[in-house]
């Protein structure tokens, strides 16, 4: 199956969990990923995957970050996404393993389907007037990227919750 083992996830997940509703609610608010939590995630991680971790699996995963992060800035700096986006990326990446890479893509795939969705639906019914000022609803084809990308990575380390290997 891939993904986290349920140690791993019992560890990362609670929190990984507030962070990824707060980055969501913030990018469809305000169309910003607050550094604050950017930095929360990766600092997190730091601290709770030397004890959920074995050490040699731990440091690689720390090189994800900065190869993450350069990669978000040159996709950025093509304006192919916003640099809150890149930046949620490269924090969230030493949660997910290199060799869950092919099974992240297509979590990410489906997390940004249905965000898209639920947002276009959301923005075009009655929901909207509970939160009738979110930039996100006149962003016009920008699209709150934190909402999709905050949701994969909780589904990533909840798939050892429903699926134990």
């Amino acid at each position: 199956m891939g993904g986290p083992d349920l140690a791993t996830a019992l560890w990362l997940l609670p929190v990984a969990l507030p962070i990824s509703i707060y980055v969501a609610w913030s990018d469809l608010r305000r169309m910003k990923i607050p550094n604050r939590a950017v930095y929360i995630l990766a600092g997190s991680f730091v601290v709770l995957g030397f004890v959920a971790l074995p050490l040699d699996t731990y440091m690689w995963r720390l090189t994800h970050l900065p190869v993450l992060l350069v990669i978000g800035m040159v996709l950025n700096a093509l304006r192919v996404l916003g640099a809150g986006d890149a930046k949620f990326i490269a924090a969230a990446s030493p949660y997910v393993a290199v060799g869950d890479f092919g099974l992240m893509c297509y979590i990410l795939a489906g997390a940004f389907i249905g965000g898209y969705v639920t947002h276009r639906l959301a923005k075009n019914s009655p929901l909207r007037a509970l939160a009738p000022n979110w930039e996100s609803w006149q962003s016009g084809k920008r699209f709150p990227m934190g909402f999709p990308l905050g949701m994969a990575l909780v589904f990533y380390l909840a798939l050892p919750l429903f699926w134990p290997a």
